[in-house]
């Protein structure tokens, strides 16, 4: 399947484990992956992060993926339906936080990392490049490019597409800010 990548798409494949060193995680995330996306310039993604004024809101990004690590992982779609059910991930957060520390619901701490000097990709990574190859496919294309990696980032329901679309940047904005307006959605609403 990397035969397939671009040189853009290799560099932030690359670049995501840089992302996951500096973090000092042990293994390599979708986080990871959008972050290194954020730093590339000159292509779709990048073009579809200005244009949604995601550039400018790296920081954002970051408390809110913060945030999201403080939850344990849940997306607010998770904390909204357990707040359906009556419990309140936020008062729970705060008690186990203040038993036994701030971001002690984080993703776990140590690793093989320890012993192999190597960060692995986490099942969540892989399966979004793995929908990259989809994306790439489904739109006719023989490559896959930084812009099918941020698609399929936004169409792999959890915390990174949860974040991005609180910030505007949902599969369909994505795609119209990289491609334009789908041909098919003026036929759909002409008929």
């Amino acid at each position: 399947m990397f035969e397939r990548f671009t040189r853009g798409a290799r560099a932030a494949v690359k670049g995501t484990v840089v992302q996951a060193e500096r973090a000092g995680a042990d293994t390599v995330t979708e986080e990871h992956l959008l972050l290194a996306l954020l730093d590339q310039e000159g292509g779709r993604a990048s073009f579809a992060f200005t244009a949604l004024g995601l550039r400018d809101r790296r920081a954002s990004l970051a408390a809110s993926f913060t945030e999201a690590r403080r939850r344990g992982g849940l997306t607010r779609a998770d904390t909204d339906a357990l707040a359906g059910l009556g419990i309140d991930v936020g008062a729970i957060v705060s008690r186990v936080e203040g038993t036994h520390g701030e971001g002690a619901l984080s993703a776990a701490r140590g690793g093989r990392r320890w012993w192999s000097g190597h960060r692995p990709f986490t099942p969540g990574a892989k399966g979004v490049l793995e929908n990259a190859l989809r994306v790439a496919l489904g739109r006719g294309d023989r490559f896959i490019g930084e812009e099918h990696l941020l698609l399929a980032l936004t169409a792999k329901p959890g915390v990174v597409a949860d974040v991005l679309a609180e910030h505007g940047a949902t599969y369909a904005t994505v795609r119209r800010a990289m491609y334009g307006p789908d041909p098919d959605e003026g036929r759909a609403r002409a008929g």
